[in-house]
């Protein structure tokens, strides 16, 4: 199964990805720790990278798509994968096509996890002791979120007339929306997606 789980900051993308990959045996492929990672080891793309995150930024896809793709070469996609926040904007979503197109294969479900502003703020405040994103304000967050829901905007419409989007709502407590989400991927993998994921998800 390839799955991508997208949402804006806050949303609890990273969280649901790891849960489903762990329940279903896939590999995740997360942009935040992708990022982490070459800002950790200083390479010339973790550098370009900080310079967002330390003031809140979206990382472009210039850099962005670098970073997936490297990733994703080093990796056998066919065997599954949830893909956590990626991709984000048109340019993200075409490059993802050709990767996955490349190696004969597609995107089996785009889940969407949505939640309220003021919800995604309290998260964010929560977390702050812990963010990487320095200088951010709850003023930035907030106009970084609505850049985020333009940018995904035209990529949710585009996966929604693939038959592949279904929206979760992200709200409440980590179990509940987890429930939420096997959920979904009950009723979308009980079909032509059953495969050997089927058993799993009971």
């Amino acid at each position: 199964m390839r799955l991508v789980i997208i949402g804006p900051p806050g949303a609890g993308k990273s969280t649901q990805a790891r849960l489903v990959a762990s329940f279903l045996g896939l590999t995740t492929v997360s942009t935040d720790d992708i990022l982490r990672a070459h800002v950790r080891s200083r390479t010339s793309l973790g550098v370009q990278a900080k310079m967002y995150l330390d003031t809140g930024a979206l990382v472009p896809d210039s850099v962005t798509n670098r970073l997936v793709r490297g990733r994703l070469s080093q990796m056998v996609v066919k065997k599954g994968v949830v893909l956590d926040g990626y991709p984000r904007t048109r340019a993200q979503a075409i490059l993802l096509d050709d990767i996955l197109a490349a190696s004969e294969n597609k995107l089996d479900v785009v889940l969407q996890l949505t939640a309220h502003n003021e919800e995604l703020l309290s998260r964010r405040l929560g977390w702050a002791s812990q963010a990487q994103r320095s200088a951010e304000t709850a003023e930035t967050f907030l106009d970084r979120v609505e850049l985020h829901q333009q940018q995904t905007r035209e990529v949710a419409e585009n996966y929604s007339s693939r038959g592949v989007l279904t929206s979760v709502n992200g709200m409440g407590a980590i179990e509940e929306v987890s429930d939420r989400v096997l959920k979904t991927l009950r009723e979308r993998v009980g079909g032509s997606l059953v495969g050997d994921y089927a058993g799993l998800i009971s």
